[in-house]
């Protein structure tokens, strides 16, 4: 392949991933909008989208901070460990799905806790696999920054 051929490759990945960025944002925006107006009829509403809005701060941090390493599915483009993953490994999963959790806990109020009971294990069996694919990859480097870091 030659290096015209990877730069297109790789500006279409990025265009892909972009695009998922997008969606899952405004996705977020109209979840957190209705949130919004959820809370105006039932102010305890608010204490769960303001902890929504944090962690979408730190979700879309996290997720440029992840940079070209980011995927849909588990690869090993590198190892990041600067920033929030000095100290978290999967950040965008706690924090994106954190978000997501507590703005349909500000619209649906506490029924929407079943939900937690589905997406946390989902995301959770995601963070597995794409620890096997970098533990394949970086092998002891990864197992040393695995030490050092939680989830």
């Amino acid at each position: 392949m030659s290096r015209r051929q990877a730069h297109a490759t790789s500006a279409e990945a990025a265009a892909r991933l972009g695009a998922v960025d997008l969606a899952m944002f405004l996705f977020y925006l109209v979840l957190w909008a209705l949130g919004v107006a959820a809370a105006v009829g039932a102010p305890p509403r608010f204490a769960p989208l303001v902890a929504s809005s944090l962690c979408a701060v730190a979700w879309f941090v996290a997720r440029r901070q992840l940079g070209e390493s980011f995927t849909v599915r588990p690869e090993a483009h590198g190892l990041v460990m600067t920033g929030l993953y000095s100290r978290i490994r999967h950040p965008i999963y706690l924090f994106g799905t954190s978000a997501f959790l507590l703005v349909l806990l500000a619209i649906k109020g506490w029924s929407a806790l079943a939900l937690w009971v589905v997406l946390i294990p989902v995301q959770v069996l995601r963070a597995v696999r794409e620890e096997r694919v970098l533990r394949t990859a970086f092998g002891a480097d990864y197992e040393a920054y695995r030490r050092v870091t939680w989830f």
